[in-house]
């Protein structure tokens, strides 16, 4: 599977390819668009080898030069998709956590199908306050953002009404070592694996555990959400990454088939849960 970040510059460099056949279409140099749009020439050359990415006025200008002015909008579009598949966390983050809890609702709320595997941390709409206070919190100091995690604990948990009201269906699956890895006190760590217990009982919710012993027929992943399957949410340390073209989105489709076909339901599950219960001490 190519990474997501990958996919984000292959759509950047595609954009950067529509501008420069625009400008052998039109039969000038890099110099003449240069001078035609009253910058330098090593900016032309960093744009159209997609090495700085343009913006809205920049592409305005390079299709008026080119004498493409009807191209602009069509390209402008693609360009912000492009832009859109990855976001860097500290573009995000940099008002807090908060407001990035916050801006998820509208989509969580318009979906009806999730299909949602971790492989690091217990997902979002299943954490108790405990947990999501500690994980968050380790992610505002590690990142260096604004102090607001007491507000975005709360804003995650007014998100997570999803789980419990409207029409909304969750496939999950969680790796074991979710289980296992240390978010907090071993009190906290022990009130979220119980609470994950009580959710599996809950009938819009089928939770899949991911066993150790499990034989891989596919290798552990990259958190991902994919959304109606028609959008995929993907998580990374550096980025979040949005994908929405089909071939991609049924990519991970059949990546969540295969780690689905590995996963223990029911009692299987709920005793891995127990056993990592136990485990905490």
């Amino acid at each position: 599977m190519s990474s997501p970040s990958s996919k984000a510059q292959e759509a950047r460099e595609a954009v950067a390819g529509r501008l420069r056949e625009m400008r052998l279409d039109a039969g000038i140099t890099g110099r003449e668009l240069a001078v035609r749009c009253g910058w330098s020439e090593s900016k032309s050359s960093r744009i159209e080898h997609a090495k700085t990415p343009p913006s809205d006025a920049d592409i305005r200008a390079w299709c008026t030069a080119c004498g493409a002015s009807e191209q602009a909008d069509d390209l402008i579009a693609a360009n912000r998709q492009a832009d859109s598949m990855y976001v860097q966390w500290k573009r995000l983050q940099r008002t807090g956590l908060r407001r990035l809890q916050e801006s998820g609702v509208p989509l969580y709320e318009q979906t009806r199908q999730f299909h949602v595997y971790c492989s690091n941390v217990v997902p979002g709409f299943f954490q108790t306050p405990g947990y999501a206070s500690a994980l968050l919190t380790s992610i505002a100091q590690f990142r260096g953002t604004p102090d607001d995690v007491s507000d975005a604990v709360k804003a995650r948990m007014d998100r997570s009404h999803v789980i419990r009201e409207g029409d909304h269906r969750f496939a999950v699956l969680v790796e074991e070592s979710v289980l296992r890895y240390r978010i907090g006190s071993a009190e906290v760590m022990a009130a979220q694996l119980g609470y994950l217990l009580s959710v599996m009982a809950l009938p819009s919710i089928s939770l899949g555990i991911i066993p150790f012993t499990a034989p891989r027929q596919a290798w552990p992943l990259e958190t991902f959400t994919i959304f109606d399957r028609q959008r995929v949410h993907v998580e990374t340390l550096s980025a979040a990454i949005k994908e929405t073209q089909p071939s991609d989105v049924a990519l991970y489709l059949k990546a969540f088939g295969n780690l689905k076909e590995i996963a223990v339901y029911g009692a299987e599950a709920r005793s891995l849960i127990t056993a990592a219960i136990d485990a905490v001490g």
